[in-house]
This record gives structure tokens, C-alpha cells and sequence, in this order.
């Protein structure tokens, strides 16, 4: 996964390029808490172009990341 912040705009793009399944959602769950705390985006972009699978753990956790975020909204 690689993270790009642009401090100007205050927009988190996330992109993920591993699979999503429940063995990473966890660990992917903890980095974009620890980004979001870190840098309190206006804006957060989730990019899934390069991911190939994503099982129920990891929309479980994207859902999570949407109706958590209160100060920012959330762009799939």
C-alpha cells in the first residue's frame, strides 16, 4: 500500500495494492487509523485499482473507515 497526503488540499489517498482479505485487514485497518489521525484529512481516497480480491474482512473494515470518518469524507 502507499500513501500520498497533499498537505494543500489536506486530501489521504490510499492506495492499495495487496489483496484484502482477513489475514491484512486488520494490519491495512491500523496504518489508515494511524494515517488519519496523523495528518485529519479533509478528504480521504480509498484507491482499489490494483486490487485483485477482497473478501468480507476487508469491506468489513472499509465500511468501518466510512462510518467512522466524521471529519472527512470518504471517496471509493
Amino acid at each position: 500500500m502507499t500513501i500520498d497526503y497533499d498537505d494543500k488540499d489536506k486530501l489521504l489517498t490510499f492506495k492499495i495494492t495487496e489483496e484484502i482479505d482477513h489475514h491484512w485487514s486488520e494490519k491495512i485497518r491500523r496504518q489508515v487509523d494511524n494515517e488519519i489521525e496523523r495528518h485529519v484529512p479533509k478528504k480521504v481516497i480509498f484507491d482499489f485499482d490494483k486490487v485483485s480480491f477482497m473478501d468480507s474482512a476487508g469491506i468489513g473494515m472499509l465500511i468501518r473507515k466510512i462510518q467512522s470518518s466524521k471529519n472527512a469524507s470518504v471517496e471509493i
